[in-house]
This record gives C-alpha cells, sequence and structure tokens, in this order.
C-alpha cells in the first residue's frame, strides 16, 4: 500500500511499478460548493492526467477510470430518462465543479485509449458510470442517517416519489470493475471495451432517493413524510434566491448552502439506466442481489446507529 497524494508525482512512480492494470477511483466529491476550484481540478483532472502518464510511462497495459452517473445530468432542465443506455440521446450539462471535473477526467482518460506504451504495446481505458452507490461504510447514508436522528427518528423528504432512480450496490461496482479487468486481457474483449464507457446498475428496486433511505432505515424507527413539505415549485424558487445570495456572500464567508438548485434537481428528476451494454461487452452480471445487498447494508446501518445517537447527542 502507498499513501499519497494523487498529484505526488514519486508516490505514482512507485505505485505504479511492476502494475498491469490500474483502476482510478480517487477523485474528490463535492456537489455543494464546499471544495475550491482550484482543488476540484488540480485533484479530479490534473491528478487523474498525471496517473494515466504515469501508467503509459511504466507499461501499465489497462486503465479503468471510476466515473459517475453525474456526468450524464440531470441537464437544468431537469429533463428525465427512463432506462436510458450509452446510446441515449440527452442533453448533458455539467452544472457542478464535481460533474465538469468528473467528465473531463472520464474523457481525457477514454481518448488515450491506444496510445503506446514504451515496451511496444498499447493501453486499454475504459470507464464506468455507477448510478448513486450504497452500501457499507456509505458516508452519505451515515449523513442521511444522522439528519434523520437529528430530526427525531424522522427522514426528511427531499424527492418526490415519482422522481425514480436506480441505486446500484458498492460490492456490484466493484465487481464491475474486476470483470472489466478481466476483459482487457483478452485480445478480442480489449478491442470491444477499449475506449469506451459503460453504466452499471444492477436489480436494486427504482424509487426516489428519499424513499430508498426510507427503504434501508425505517427498520430502525426512522419514519418518512408522503408529501414534500412545500410544493416543488416553491423549493426551487428559494434555492435559487440561495444561490444567488450565496454567489454575493462566497467570497467573504466559508459556509456553504445545505441545498442548492442542482442537488434538488438529482433528487427530483427521474433518471434510471441499464447496464445491457456492460452485460454484452464484458460479462457483466451483478455479484449480489437486491436481498443480500439490502441484508447488508442494513446489518451495517444497524451496527452503527448506537454509536451515532451518542456522538450526535455528545454534539
Amino acid at each position: 500500500m502507498f499513501k499519497g497524494d494523487l498529484r505526488d508525482k514519486e508516490v505514482l512512480q512507485k505505485a505504479c511499478q511492476g502494475v498491469t492494470c490500474a483502476i482510478h477511483t480517487a477523485s474528490v466529491i463535492d456537489l455543494w460548493g464546499k471544495v475550491s476550484k482550484e482543488e476540484m481540478e488540480t485533484t479530479n483532472v490534473e491528478g487523474s492526467h498525471l496517473l494515466l502518464e504515469t501508467c503509459i510511462q511504466q507499461n501499465v497495459k489497462c486503465f479503468i477510470y471510476t466515473s459517475t452517473v453525474e456526468v450524464v445530468g440531470p441537464n437544468i432542465r431537469g429533463d428525465p430518462i427512463c432506462n436510458g443506455d450509452e446510446d441515449t440521446d440527452y442533453i448533458s450539462e455539467q452544472t457542478t465543479l464535481y460533474s465538469k471535473t468528473k467528465y473531463a477526467a472520464e474523457q481525457l482518460i477514454l481518448r488515450a485509449n491506444g496510445s503506446p506504451l514504451p515496451n511496444g504495446e498499447q493501453i486499454v481505458t475504459s470507464a464506468l458510470r455507477p448510478m448513486y452507490i450504497y452500501g457499507e461504510n456509505s458516508r452519505f447514508m451515515l449523513h442521511d442517517l444522522d439528519v434523520g436522528i437529528i430530526n427525531g427518528n424522522v427522514l426528511p423528504r427531499t424527492s418526490r416519489k415519482e422522481a425514480l432512480v436506480n441505486p446500484v450496490y458498492v460490492g456490484n461496482v466493484a465487481w464491475a470493475h474486476v470483470l472489466l479487468a478481466r476483459a482487457m486481457k483478452e485480445e478480442d474483449k480489449k478491442r470491444i471495451v477499449g475506449g469506451k464507457f459503460y453504466y452499471i446498475t444492477d436489480d436494486t428496486p427504482h424509487m426516489s432517493y428519499s424513499d430508498f433511505n426510507h427503504e434501508l432505515m425505517h427498520f430502525l424507527g426512522l419514519s418518512i413524510p408522503s408529501k414534500l413539505p412545500i410544493p416543488l415549485l416553491l423549493m426551487y424558487f428559494i434555492a435559487y434566491i440561495i444561490d444567488m445570495l450565496w454567489l454575493l456572500i462566497r467570497p467573504f464567508i466559508k459556509s456553504v448552502p445545505k441545498q442548492n438548485r442542482h442537488f434538488l434537481m438529482i433528487l427530483n428528476t427521474k433518471f434510471t439506466f441499464t447496464s445491457h451494454k456492460a452485460r454484452n461487452d464484458f460479462d457483466y452480471i451483478p455479484l449480489y442481489s437486491w436481498e443480500v445487498a439490502k441484508e447488508k447494508t442494513t446489518t451495517w446501518l444497524a451496527s452503527v446507529i448506537q454509536e451515532r445517537r451518542e456522538f450526535l447527542n455528545k454534539k
């Protein structure tokens, strides 16, 4: 194990020595504007480029990039996608630094497919676009659990019931990386997967983000309102006002609003995909069923809820 900064050339040189396949999952995730533009770009884009260059220098044959469904959308108009795939026409808009930097990194890595290596071979590059990833140790799920506890064991409803999405279990995302890495070692398959991106899904039921949280947390005694607290249009209007005010005061304060228009759009836009292409091209079949994924996730949540209650009480 080499622990270090993605932007540190020496660390990358050591980590890539003797490696045949690099799976690049490291990036800064920020949907709220808490991280500076410089930090996001130097890590997510320049750091990815540096790792790619290092892999080429070290004759690393395969490079897999963990991208995200957010490089596609939802766009600012909230146009939905129902069971989309890699060929679905959609006017994509990267409206946050996170989605912009992830898309830039993804594209530079895909364009590098077929680049010559010093040993005379060529590097094979691909990208995976998982849906919202859930499972053990998810800090996003811990945040939502904390909010529910603070709110008197009531999860806030931030998305409409009809705003369906299809989250994917972390174990299946990891498995997709393994299968793609195996495919890259086969002559016939590496020509197929090289330079392409793939959506990664599983059989997790389609539901809204809010209802998905409730599905996994209701057994802990957490409830959820049946409707949004106020009409969605009013929520968008308030988020717009907050965004405008934040732009004015941002140079003078470090705190950021907990809600913004982009995040509200993500939560309330129907956005579902299939992973048929991954199945066809590199035999991706989810390793964990929804029943197993749910059991693993709820078991983990049950193991941490008392600790979270005690931690929040101290605060």
